[in-house]
């Protein structure tokens, strides 16, 4: 049993990551963080290639990880088309732990705890790789895109708007 919690959600992500086959790299941070923004601050890593790893509901009860670049914000009424909902909303940090099996901050974008729905941005999808949630606050997780929408049967979609613009 591992005490630190930081490392045990690296170890699990680690466990899965090696049971699916595919390629990775952690990447340690200098300093904890929650938002892409320090996490792309204390790693010198583009903000566009970190990803949002959100956690949302639709209004029928179904979970979805919606996957956007860190600079950018979530298009709620793109996300809800994609999904086929009439709408959605993020659910509680709680609660996306609850979802994902990670702490916020550390979400990967692969390896849920519960069946969710994923839509990956179509931005994201231009990278051979990004970088998401490393199962801590303290690692950020290298993926190929490819292998995010393969092993999550993710939808690849724009639900993502530049930070600022109009809902």
């Amino acid at each position: 049993m591992v005490d630190d919690p930081e490392r045990h959600f690296k170890v699990k992500l680690e466990t899965k990551l090696n049971s699916l086959g595919i390629w990775y790299r952690f990447i340690e941070k200098a300093a904890s963080t929650v938002h892409t923004v320090d996490a792309a601050s204390v790693t010198g890593i583009e903000l566009h290639r970190i990803s949002k790893n959100l956690m949302a509901q639709t209004n029928d009860g179904r979970f979805a990880a919606l996957i956007i670049p860190g600079d950018r914000r979530l298009d709620y009424k793109e996300a809800a088309k994609v999904l086929e909902a009439e709408n959605i909303s993020l659910v509680s940090f709680n609660e996306a732990h609850k979802v994902s099996g990670y702490p916020p901050g550390g979400t990967p974008s692969i390896g849920y705890e519960k069946n969710v729905n994923v839509v990956l941005d179509e931005e994201l999808k231009e990278y051979e790789t990004f970088y998401c949630g490393g199962g801590s606050t303290k690692m950020l997780l290298e993926l190929k895109s490819d292998d995010v929408i393969r092993i999550n049967h993710a939808k690849v979609h724009k639900i993502s708007a530049p930070l600022g613009a109009n809902k």
